[in-house]
């Protein structure tokens, strides 16, 4: 689908060139290094999302053929500070987000939005292990913390902009094992961890995939995940494979997780069939897991 630019051509009829929002993120920083791979010319803007003049400018100054917002709020050390930090979150995830949509609809310009799928939990009709999974037209159901209430508000109004592009990333992981806001990294430093299938995001298979989305200038709402679920244990077991034989580690349940967290976290699997059938190279998220991330951090035999 395309979206028409302010004088009426399409974003991709002149040569590309990206606004990145989120420097200093984890996934706007990898977004950069994957710009200068594919030698795709790009900035970071330098405007708070929240500030529409700041906005206006970084995209008169730059004048991108597309946006990509991976700037955001998830809170520091999770998102239990975004309980006690409301309105900062709003200003951010809301009014900031919104705010960068419309003023890239007003210049013609397609964004890209890293959301979240964390906005869903299994239900009687997606139940766990059922393998049926949460559709993009889905109405989402978790509403346990305020960021994801936050991300679903916010999905729902961006519905009305056909400029964006909505990609619900859930518990992302990548091949950098030290980065402290990759899942396995998490998971791996915690006390204890739940045992709960899941859908999950690789960046190194997805994120070049989302820079593709944007040179086709696709729009909507996309499950942004690789296809399949996958247990934090059986992550924990291809780590102790790949990584380190002597890893140990125990598990607790949801109520004894309750106990240790403000708020509740979302659980679910998304149907990505259709991101799959339009890269049908996706790989299932297992076999990403394998490719992407233990196969390059490897340091024992793996029979």
């Amino acid at each position: 689908m395309g979206f028409p630019s302010a004088n009426g051509s399409s974003p991709a009829a002149r040569p590309f060139k990206f606004l990145i929002y989120g420097k200093t993120g984890w996934i706007g920083g990898l977004l950069g290094r994957i710009c200068d791979s594919q030698s795709i010319p790009y900035s970071y803007a330098s405007g708070r999302l929240e500030d529409r003049s700041s906005l206006e400018a970084d995209i008169a100054s730059a004048e991108p053929t597309h946006v990509f917002n991976a700037a955001g709020v998830t809170g520091r050390p999770n998102v239990d500070w975004c309980e006690s930090h409301k309105a900062e979150t709003i200003r951010t995830n809301v009014v900031g987000t919104l705010t960068l949509a419309d003023v890239c609809r007003e210049k013609g310009v397609v964004m890209v939005n890293y959301a979240t799928g964390c906005i869903f939990e299994y239900d009687d009709t997606h139940p766990e292990g059922s393998g049926i999974g949460f559709k993009e037209e889905d109405t989402p159901n978790f509403v346990g913390s305020f960021y994801s209430k936050t991300k679903a508000m916010v999905e729902e109004l961006l519905k009305n902009y056909e400029n964006v592009c909505t990609l619900r990333v859930r518990m992302p992981i990548s091949s950098d094992l030290s980065n402290p806001r990759n899942f396995i990294t998490k998971i791996t430093r915690y006390e204890k961890v739940v045992n709960i299938p899941n859908s999950m995001t690789i960046l190194d298979e997805l994120l070049p995939i989302s820079i593709e989305m944007a040179k086709r200038n696709l729009t909507g709402i996309w499950n942004f995940t690789n296809p399949g679920v996958v247990s934090h244990n059986e992550i924990l077991e291809m780590y102790r494979e790949y990584v380190d034989p002597a890893f140990t580690w125990k598990n607790f349940t949801l109520e004894e997780q309750a106990k240790v967290i403000v708020a509740p976290r979302s659980n679910n699997e998304l149907d990505s069939t259709k991101l799959s059938r339009e890269f049908p190279e996706l790989f299932s998220i297992k076999e990403s897991l394998i490719r992407y991330v233990f196969e390059p951090n490897q340091r024992t035999p793996v029979a």
